[in-house]
């Protein structure tokens, strides 16, 4: 992992976001070895041939942690996001609320389902399925 990753959870203010940040970064890694991962505005994210696929950040609320995909997963634990792309996430208090078989059966849906993020500038905001 990305030691620029490690530093960003170490990072968190509570012990509890700590333990939520380890545990995401530690399924992710595993569940994607062949992904770059690294902070991309001020978060870690994960990338499948430069196209993000997942990541976390810190919000009031709690740590969330997305799919830029996830829309398109039919999951119902994954909350649309509310703009013009196919975001998906969902957001944790305390490292109990991560159901680690769901967070696995995401991780497998991102390999399979994209949306080409890596080129949405070049197409002008037009966003394009890739599988």
């Amino acid at each position: 992992m990305n030691p620029d990753i490690t530093a960003f959870n170490k990072d968190r203010e509570t012990q509890e976001e700590r333990a939520i940040c380890d545990a995401l970064a530690e399924i992710i890694c595993d569940q994607l070895p062949e992904a770059e991962n690294k902070i991309w505005h001020r978060n870690p994210v994960w990338f499948l041939d430069g196209n993000p696929i997942v990541g976390y950040s810190k919000l009031k609320a709690g740590i969330r942690l997305m799919f830029w995909s996830g829309a398109s997963f039919d999951e119902d634990g994954l909350s649309p996001g509310t703009g013009k792309f196919k975001d998906a996430s969902v957001i944790f208090t305390h490292p109990d609320q991560i159901e680690m078989d769901a967070v696995k059966r995401w991780i497998a849906k991102s390999k399979t389902i994209q949306w080409d993020y890596k080129n949405v500038v070049k197409r002008k905001g037009k966003l394009v399925r890739l599988t």
